[in-house]
């Protein structure tokens, strides 16, 4: 399933991807891969500066902050699209993620996006 938010004319698409190879059910640890597009439908080019994740189970809430996805800051043109993936482990069978990334108009100013809430779900590929 592809979860989608748009907003100020950016759109997030998510994908995420139960890594049954690398879970470990027995002793709690669910293994997710999530795949991230990233797309400009606006008029001026933007730039992802930070990302702000929360991710959810059954056990614990944990809040992920930092520069960038996966080391990059990407600019992105308008009709331009940027696309990465990562990875959580969860303790439980089922939790889910969402937050919003920070990113950097021409003019210096910034505004947040969302990420949509996407399921985490194991054997749910």
């Amino acid at each position: 399933m592809i979860y989608t938010a748009t907003t100020s004319d950016i759109e997030v698409a998510v994908r995420p991807v139960y890594l049954e190879g690398q879970s470990q059910p027995a002793e709690r640890r669910f293994a997710f891969a999530y795949f991230v597009t990233i797309h400009n439908r606006g008029r001026e080019p933007v730039q992802l500066l930070r990302r702000h994740w929360y991710i959810f189970n059954g056990e614990t809430d944990e809040e992920v902050e930092g520069e960038g996805v996966v080391g990059q800051q990407p600019r992105l043109r308008p009709g331009a699209s940027h696309e990465y993936n990562s990875f959580c482990v969860i303790r439980t069978f089922e939790g889910h993620m969402s937050g919003t990334y920070t990113m950097l108009r021409p003019d210096g100013s910034t505004f947040d996006i969302a990420i949509p809430r996407f399921t985490l779900r194991a054997a749910a590929n």
